[in-house]
């Protein structure tokens, strides 16, 4: 009930407030933190859901729903299983968007970046972290492949139980994260009359490293 009625009260509070007038010195990783806070004391579920898009070398989009797991300096970070469709494309073609949407507080992130693969130890530190199911579960499913029906997947969780009865489950060399720097962000805030507060952020220099300044423009709705 809490949670709703925080819902309700964000509700059209972008539509008043907009955006801040520009400031140079302005960092996207501080308000997208603002922003996320907001999210989160909003009452949505799972404001840590993010569309991430990929494609193919040759260009062919796939987009799907996938959680955030971390932001820091050095970028934006998200666990899967690196024999899936989307990791397929991400190592064929290390470009992907992100798009954050808080419905609530009537906003939207959009982030475009190269990615990387993290650290196998860094995966291992965030793996732990996971509960035990989830963890059973990345080692029963062949992420994206196809299975003859949900008896056959139900076998595959059963065969994983059994393998690690009585043991820690460990992270498996197929399983891990990647960081998706960004070069691009935009901040986008509803306004009336279809007249919406639009933020882009890029390297001041052109540069994509961490730490460097950004220049900040306002774009047209």
């Amino acid at each position: 009930m809490r949670a709703h009625l925080r819902a309700i009260r964000t509700l059209a509070r972008g539509v008043t407030h907009g955006l801040p007038a520009l400031q140079a010195s302005d960092d996207p990783y501080a308000l997208f933190g603002r922003w996320f806070e907001d999210a989160k004391a909003s009452g949505l579920l799972l404001p840590e859901s993010m569309a991430l898009a990929t494609a193919t070398p040759d260009g062919r989009p796939s987009v799907r729903m996938v959680l955030l797991k971390g932001i820091a300096p050095d970028g934006l970070r998200f666990f899967t299983n690196y024999g899936s469709r989307k990791s397929e494309e991400l190592d064929d073609n290390p470009h992907a968007a992100l798009c954050f949407h808080w419905s609530v507080l009537e906003r939207q992130v959009r982030v475009v970046g190269r990615v990387e693969r993290i650290s196998a130890e860094d995966s291992a530190a965030y793996f732990a972290t996971r509960d035990r199911g989830s963890r059973i579960g990345a080692w029963a499913s062949a992420q994206s492949r196809p299975i003859a029906d949900r008896a056959a997947l139900e076998a595959q969780v059963a065969e994983a139980e059994s393998r690690f009865k009585g043991k820690d489950v460990p992270l498996p060399d197929f399983w891990g994260g990647y960081l998706l720097v960004p070069d691009r962000f935009e901040f986008w805030q509803g306004r009336a009359n279809r007249l919406h507060d639009r933020l882009e952020y890029t390297p001041h220099d052109g540069s994509r490293e961490a730490g460097g300044d950004w220049k900040v423009t306002r774009l047209q709705p």
